[in-house]
């Protein structure tokens, strides 16, 4: 990758996130209340994800289903425990704003592939370990292709893309479209599910 990309890259992910925590603390703070009187304690989502080269860390959102009990994850009962408060942060977003934090830190980008769960990593091919190449972004090429409701195939060939085509003016227009995602509403989640059904491996 370009040494004058990558420094460039780094360089506005660190001023848009900086700027954006500190102007969105207000929205930050409501959204952690609504969340602590609706579905109590605590009120940010973390799991570990693959990054850059498959290295795990802590990806953070705000909550937006009740506890799972069983203490295991299982997507299948995703679409039962999202709430109605939920349902409105996914819908404009404001669920990956914590995400910021990871921007700041160097785990995530504003931009490049979203961050998937570490089990997924043997069940990739050769082709789909490419999106591993790229630190994983908030938004990202296959987010305003489709986001959610495409296939598991098509969004890793849209990640694919974006690896080998990344560029400043391919990840400034991502961000502009990601805008009217976020506006549209479209592609919040698949059918039948709360956001994705599992990759099993194609």
């Amino acid at each position: 990758m370009n040494l004058a990309y990558r420094y460039a890259k780094r360089g506005i992910d660190i001023m848009v996130a900086g700027v954006g925590i500190m102007i969105l603390l207000p929205v930050w703070g409501t959204v952690a209340l609504v969340i602590a009187l609706t579905m109590g304690f605590p009120v940010l989502f973390r799991q570990e994800r693959a990054g850059l080269d498959g290295q795990p860390f802590i990806l953070l959102k705000f909550r937006t289903m009740r506890a799972d009990r069983s203490r295991r994850w299982d997507p299948s009962t995703d679409a039962v425990r999202l709430t109605s408060v939920g349902r409105v942060l996914r819908r404009w977003s404001l669920d990956e704003l914590p995400q910021l934090l990871n921007v700041l830190a160097g785990e995530m980008s504003l931009v490049g592939p979203r961050p998937l769960p570490l089990r997924y990593l043997d069940r990739y091919n050769s082709s789909q370990r490419r999106r591993l190449d790229a630190v994983p972004g908030i938004t990202g090429w296959a987010q305003i292709n489709g986001r959610n409701t495409t296939s598991w195939q098509r969004r890793f060939e849209l990640d694919e893309w974006y690896v080998e085509h990344r560029s400043l003016g391919l990840d400034l227009k991502i961000l502009a479209l990601t805008g009217w995602s976020v506006i549209s509403g479209a592609g919040v989640s698949q059918e039948g599910a709360a956001t994705m059904t599992e990759f099993m491996g194609e």
